[in-house]
């Protein structure tokens, strides 16, 4: 500390020209979350299609009675994204119990 008085003492942390570096207090932003997410599902995408090129040779398959033959690379893809179908459904019916249950609960003040 100084004993100048016309200097004012500084306060306890950082100083206010540390705090003015460059990317000293860089946020994560919905813009970043953004971009690697994009990111991720380019590289995701990329590998999805070399298994498929990998993975041509016809395979035979069978379902409740049908028959066909398709790529196996394809049909695994196939079934990813049912899987993933089948996931958002269930999130979805589920998001929806949430909000029923949230907007019962601020209409009468309790739960169901």
């Amino acid at each position: 500390m100084s004993s100048d008085p016309s200097v004012p003492p500084t306060p306890d942390g950082p100083s206010p020209a540390a705090s003015q570096e460059p990317g000293a207090e860089t946020k994560f932003t919905k813009a970043a979350a953004l971009w690697t997410a994009l990111i991720l599902g380019f590289l995701i995408l990329i590998v999805l299609l070399i298994f498929i090129a990998q993975n041509t040779a016809s395979t035979a398959f069978a379902f409740l009675g049908w028959h066909w033959t398709l790529p196996l690379g394809v049909a695994i893809l196939f079934a990813a994204v049912a899987g993933g179908l089948i996931t958002v459904a269930v999130g979805a019916v589920r998001m929806f119990q949430l909000r029923r249950a949230a907007k019962l609960n601020r209409k009468f003040g309790t739960g169901y």
